[in-house]
């Protein structure tokens, strides 16, 4: 039986190998990788390569498409929001989806898009 292992109050994921690791390391014991800044926010890459500012770019601009879904797995919605683009309701949820992955955390990013 596996169990998951849940990150505490005083832990953060590694930004290289989402090992969790001390909110306060510098470098990450697991993979040896410096980890950035917390003011670097925008630029954070999740384990499987998925960059939170590159979703929220295409949620801005390409949002009535669904490029922002099609980019992050999440293919079902993107067809979703193609379908629909005639009606601007996907155009109107791209850009408070792209709001809302600006100001999400590099955790939650991490726990809900970065599974490789």
């Amino acid at each position: 039986m596996s169990e998951t292992v849940q990150k505490g109050p005083d832990e953060k994921y590694c930004s290289e190998c989402g090992a969790i690791i001390k909110a306060k390391a510098e470098i990450c014991p697991k993979c040896g990788v410096r980890q950035s800044s917390p003011f670097a926010n925008f630029a954070a890459v999740a384990p499987n390569g998925k960059s939170k500012l590159a979703a929220a770019l295409f949620a801005f601009f390409l949002g009535a498409f669904g490029f922002h879904k099609f980019y992050l797995g999440r293919v079902g919605m993107g067809i979703i929001y193609l379908l629909l683009c005639w009606t601007f309701i996907p155009a109107v949820l791209g850009v408070i989806e792209g709001i809302l992955f600006l100001v999400m955390s590099d955790e939650d990013f991490i726990r809900k898009y970065g599974t490789i």
